[in-house]
């Protein structure tokens, strides 16, 4: 068996939504992402920049839906990978003041993550991934051995006191 091809990554992910409104509020008005389409009160379409859509939000089988529940399957997170960590510091301001709680934040020694929901419950991680040369390795060199370690949010924050 051979390794898919390494320049494959996810285009895009398409979320059950129950409402659009309220979950542009989020994606758009929250996080900052520009909206490139909009169909009506079924679906909208949102990226980073002017690419088509890094996030497709749809009501096609889930308008007016319940998140599911715990314990059942699905989407675990959705993970936006920010630039550096001054990115990630202001995701992090924009997120406080509208209000979002936060579900967890971690220093994965690769990566420092921030974890929520967005308002139909769906797991949302931001995070900045680490320059590579300074990613834990094992002993033997092969992989990483990533970390699960507290993230300083105020050390986050204090980014954005620095000047660029």
């Amino acid at each position: 068996m051979t390794s898919i091809d390494p320049r494959v990554d996810i285009g895009h992910v398409h979320l059950k939504v129950a409402d659009i409104d309220r979950s542009l509020g989020f994606w758009r008005d929250v996080l900052g992402f520009d909206l490139q389409q909009r169909m009506g009160d079924q679906a909208a379409f949102v990226s980073a920049g002017n690419y088509h859509h890094h996030l497709g939000l749809n009501t096609w089988e889930s308008k007016g839906g319940s998140p599911p529940p715990r314990g059942s399957t699905g989407l675990y997170h959705v993970a936006i990978r920010y630039p550096d960590r001054r990115s990630l510091a202001d995701a992090l301001r924009r997120v406080l003041e509208a209000g979002i709680p936060l579900e967890g934040a971690s220093d994965h020694g690769v990566s420092e993550a921030i974890y929520l929901r967005d308002p139909d419950g769906n797991g949302v991680e931001l995070y900045r991934d680490r320059p590579e040369e300074e990613w834990p390795r094992p002993a033997d060199g092969q992989g990483v051995a990533m970390t699960l370690q507290p993230l300083d949010l105020q050390a986050l924050l204090a980014e954005l006191d620095e000047p660029e």
